[in-house]
């Protein structure tokens, strides 16, 4: 779509040619939701592919994900052998996104973030996988923020006028868990109306929900807990943070989130080698 109102598409080719932060300016990465639908309220683009980052950068430390990386390439990432979460849960959350070969091929990790939408699966990735967001700040700094703080809402995010969002840490000790994914939508091909991840490791258990509810949730426990302490956990969950729109009903996300939360329960503590739940007894 055409956006009739845009003034002047910036391409800054380094952090110091970013322009001072205005009324009407917009960061553009891949674009796809972004000209999606009229924007009469922008003037300016200033378009981040322009800088020329690296799409991701692997170490011993972990991997770094710039938000300029496209869902494609993402999925395409050679990983080490060790890294069994992120084998399990790359393909699938990149392939949750709502869209044609033509899109995930243009939709970044960074623009799905900081849209902010429920049903946004590098929100689900990111925040599971204990990703923290490197922020640009317009005085010169930066600043670090978890995902799980990052998103707050639908459409909401923590990052201030002028931040940019320049990349994802995910930690090594994180991507060499193990993982379990569910997804489920209102037809084969819909946005996600719950996706569920569950990891579990030496450090312990832990469930991220998304899509379901307005910002992404997530519980830790030192072990896989019993059916009856999982169900327990999501009872508690406020009727105001489940998702309502035409993709689904909040009793109906509330409802089969606690059926794939119990599968995720179930496929974690048969891969748990001391066949331990969070209470000390046989899961």
């Amino acid at each position: 779509m055409d956006l009739n109102a845009i003034e002047a598409v910036l391409a800054p080719a380094a952090r110091a040619d970013l322009p001072a932060w205005r009324a009407g300016d917009a960061w553009l990465a891949g674009g796809t939701w972004l000209f999606s639908e009229p924007q009469p309220h922008l003037a300016r683009l200033v378009d981040l592919a322009a800088l020329g980052w690296p799409p991701y950068a692997v170490g011993p430390d972990g991997l770094e994900i710039a938000a300029t990386c496209t869902l494609a390439a993402l999925e395409r990432l050679d990983l080490p052998p060790g890294w069994t979460a992120a084998a399990a849960l790359i393909g699938p959350c990149c392939r949750a996104l709502l869209g044609s070969f033509k899109v995930r091929n243009t939709a970044t990790v960074g623009g799905n973030l900081c849209l902010a939408l429920p049903a946004g699966p590098m929100i689900a990735l990111t925040a599971a996988l204990d990703g923290t967001g490197l922020i640009w700040t317009p005085d010169g700094g930066e600043r670090r923020l978890p995902v799980l703080d990052l998103v707050r809402g639908p459409g909401e995010t923590a990052l201030e006028p002028g931040e940019v969002l320049r990349r994802i840490d995910l930690p090594a000790a994180a991507l060499g868990r193990r993982a379990a994914f569910r997804r489920i939508a209102l037809s084969p091909d819909g946005r996600s109306g719950a996706l569920l991840i569950g990891t579990s490791g030496a450090t312990g258990w832990a469930l991220t929900v998304t899509a379901a509810t307005r910002r992404p949730l997530q519980w830790r426990l030192p072990a896989v807990p019993e059916a009856e302490t999982l169900a327990e956990i999501l009872a508690a969950v406020p009727d105001a943070l489940w998702d309502d729109d035409v993709h689904g009903a909040p009793d109906w996300r509330r409802h089969v989130t606690g059926i794939l939360a119990e599968e995720i329960r179930r496929d974690l503590a048969e891969q748990d080698p001391s066949g331990r739940d969070a209470s000390g007894a046989a899961a």
